[in-house]
């Protein structure tokens, strides 16, 4: 995978502290970052992937005469206690 350089500019103070918190994780600022980038990348297409998933489901349910309610039919709590 090719690497490219990234300025970023942020607060002198979190840049102090990044780099006391790097110095005790024997890494770099940059390989925090780097790491954390990263992370919320991966977070982010996992939660892409189940929303497709979960739409998916809900096609398949909708074609196979699955039931949709109203929201006012979701929230009537009086009718589920007449249940």
């Amino acid at each position: 995978m090719a690497r490219a350089n990234l300025t970023l500019q942020m607060d002198a103070e979190v840049i102090r502290r990044a780099r006391i918190v790097a110095a005790k994780r024997g890494t770099s600022v940059s390989a925090l970052a780097a790491t954390r980038l990263r992370e919320l990348v991966d977070e982010d297409e996992r939660v892409e992937l189940a929303r497709a998933r979960a739409a998916a489901i809900l096609k398949r349910s909708a074609q196979r005469g699955g039931r949709g309610w109203t929201r006012d039919e979701l929230h009537d709590r009086e009718a589920l206690r007449n249940r």
